[in-house]
């Protein structure tokens, strides 16, 4: 994967509204369209999150199929499911779609503030998601809000429930958790274990910063509504598909090549 760039959308999210972003995708149909606009614009993962038909979250396994199966008709991108949810759902409600086979899913590292909320997953909890994604053969991508969620996912590595190589998620400047800056960012890469790839999430205003410090310490980048829904200051984002197009561009100034599916699927041996 030397000199290529592996770019993630994440679609929709929980929190974000219509009425915030006008372009947001919430039915299976939208969500299946945005994911081939996003694939042709170069993304090659798809972070998918449901909604039920009046934009509320949910985390119903026949939602999540819907959308899945919509996608993969129209593309052959990489589809990696939430498994964070939204707050207040339970860790049951959360992980139930891992069991529709996704090709990846995210798996938080630890409990963390989430503005005026927060977001629980003890390690009984961690143990429970990744028993979940290595009985149905889904690939985790380690969520990270804080420094320590890298070093307890190091637990999970130790007790065999995460095989490398290991994707890690770094979820940088949501409110009342770890801000994006050199040295944070520096600090968690530092925390990784060999054989680690990681991906940066910058939330809102940090949301180009993380472009580029993820290109300038040779990780990989995350765009889309759920991160942040304006393309520059007052001006909403069109479609997640132009966040991806700006990504692609600023990669490819850099003179990194745009990774495929393909190559996402032989990094981490995902099944075609």
């Amino acid at each position: 994967m030397a000199n290529k760039m592996i770019i993630t959308c994440a679609l929709t999210g929980a929190e974000t509204t219509k009425a915030q972003a006008p372009a947001l995708p919430v039915t299976p149909e939208e969500l299946a369209d945005a994911a081939q606009e996003a694939c042709l614009a170069g993304a090659s993962i798809i972070h998918l999150h449901a909604r039920n038909n009046d934009g509320s979250p949910t985390a119903d396994v026949k939602v999540f199929k819907a959308a899945m199966d919509l996608i993969r008709k129209k593309s052959d991108v990489v589809i990696e499911f939430t498994t964070g949810g939204a707050v207040g759902m339970t860790p049951e409600e959360r992980i139930a779609p891992v069991s529709l086979k996704p090709d990846m899913a995210s798996l938080d590292c630890g409990s963390v503030n989430f503005g005026n909320d927060y977001i629980i997953n003890t390690l009984p909890i961690m143990r429970q998601f990744a028993s979940e994604m290595n009985k149905y053969g889904v690939r985790p991508t380690l969520e990270c809000f804080d420094v320590s969620h890298v070093q307890s996912s190091h637990i999970l590595i130790k007790e065999g429930l995460i095989k490398p190589p290991y994707h890690y998620g770094f979820v940088m400047n949501v409110p009342a958790a770890l801000n994006l800056s050199v040295k944070t960012l520096s600090y968690m890469i530092d925390q990784m274990p060999p054989e680690s790839y990681f991906t940066v999430m910058g939330i809102g205003r940090a949301h180009l910063p993380g472009i580029c410090g993820a290109i300038a310490s040779g990780g990989f980048i995350r765009v889309g509504f759920e991160d942040n829904i304006y393309y520059s200051k007052g001006r909403l984002a069109k479609s997640n598909a132009e966040f991806v197009q700006r990504a692609v561009r600023i990669s490819k100034e850099a003179d990194l090549e745009i990774g495929t599916p393909g190559d996402v699927r032989k990094m981490f041996a995902l099944k075609e």
